[in-house]
């Protein structure tokens, strides 16, 4: 009999969340609450930020940061192509035009490039944590600084990540995804950290229809990003799991990083003031080598592992976004053409990582 195919994710879920959501449900009260509040004052306190707004998903979290921000109409924001497509898509909505700057060899935004990119209209830095592989945030902190400029994070893949052992709170306004597969997972939701006040304010407006002090009355037109009180109390499970789970994440990476065989397979650079947290663990296949990223993704299967790639095309080269056609990012485009990545996540046994690590030795072995 054929052994199970090893996932690319496995939420971990027990009965701390199961006992934790029928609290909710037995208390009667669902809408975003006590348990919301008190969700937002631990994911501040972890992540280095005076304030927290929950909201209903990562996409939403980075729309309302920008919007809190001042961010809209007439504004440029630069950001990556290396990354899911909501990143760009809130910046649209937001009303300010996305800027694509190329990566570098950490898969995240090359701060040099980032620099020339700049004109007047430039308002904002969007860094994203490529598969919670943290961005060099002393150098855009100090790009924001010195052209007077936001710095937002997209940090939907990086709870639980340090830069130079400082929480990505600490570095301007950050946002996080609590979705599915995510390292800390309400199955949907997300959040936004930030030191200020003002955008906090107006984030945690703006995600209730911008509800005034009188019942019915509101001060502008909004939105309903709210979480649910059902996803806040999972949420508190998780983050108190957040730092075990985390440690078996890096022990699984620092297992395949010594193990894997490295003719065939480069890893993306992780910068030494990093703590990378790996929400996925990724390869990518050497120029020359024996097989395409897609032979090896085929061969893994056939070897009953499941890997995925996180993401095959860059946003500037998406029909969504085809009038950003002509822009060139060849970093980010070579790394959407041969990267993969292989289950990582804290629910694999010993005996799963054994079998991904062999699978991948065999696939560079053979001729």
């Amino acid at each position: 009999m054929a052994e199970a195919l090893i996932p690319i994710a496995r939420p971990q879920f027990g009965p701390e969340e199961e006992a934790a959501v029928l609290e909710v449900m037995r208390s009667g009260a669902f809408a975003q609450g006590a348990r919301v509040k008190a969700f937002e004052d631990s994911v501040a306190a972890v992540s280095g930020a005076r304030f927290a707004v929950a909201t209903s998903n990562g996409t939403a979290a980075l729309f309302l940061a920008l919007r809190a921000s001042g961010v809209g109409p007439g504004d440029e924001v630069i950001t990556s192509p290396l990354t899911f497509i909501a990143t760009a898509n809130a910046i649209v909505h937001a009303g300010a035009r996305p800027v694509f700057s190329d990566v570098d060899s950490s898969l995240n935004l090359d701060p040099a490039l980032v620099e020339r990119a700049i004109t007047p209209r430039t308002r904002a830095i969007v860094p994203v944590h490529l598969h919670g592989n943290p961005a060099d945030l002393q150098a855009f902190e100090e790009l924001a600084r010195r052209h007077r400029l936001l710095l937002i994070q997209d940090a939907c893949q990086a709870i639980g990540a340090t830069f130079a052992e400082r929480p990505l709170g600490s570095f301007g306004t950050a946002v996080y995804s609590f979705y599915a597969t995510k390292n800390l997972t309400t199955g949907e939701g997300g959040m936004v950290i930030t030191n200020d006040p003002e955008v906090a304010r107006a984030c945690a407006s703006l995600r209730h229809q911008a509800y005034a002090a009188q019942p019915y009355l509101h001060d502008a037109v909004a939105f309903n990003h709210r979480m649910t009180e059902m996803q806040a109390a999972i949420g508190a499970v998780q983050l108190a799991r957040l730092p075990s789970l985390t440690r078996r994440r890096r022990e699984t990476a620092s297992l395949y990083d010594e193990l894997v065989a490295v003719n065939g397979f480069t890893r993306p650079a992780v910068r030494r003031e990093a703590t990378h947290v790996y929400h996925q663990y990724t390869l990518r296949v050497r120029d020359g080598a024996r097989h395409s990223r897609d032979e090896v993704r085929e061969r893994l299967r056939s070897a009953g592992v499941a890997s995925g790639v996180y993401y095959p095309v860059p946003v500037h080269r998406q029909p969504a976004y085809r009038e950003f056609a002509q822009v060139q990012c060849p970093v980010a485009e070579r790394a959407a053409s041969d990267m993969f990545s292989i289950p990582v996540h804290p629910g694999l046994t010993d005996a799963e990582r054994e079998r991904v690590i062999e699978a991948l030795n065999r696939i560079a072995r053979e001729p």
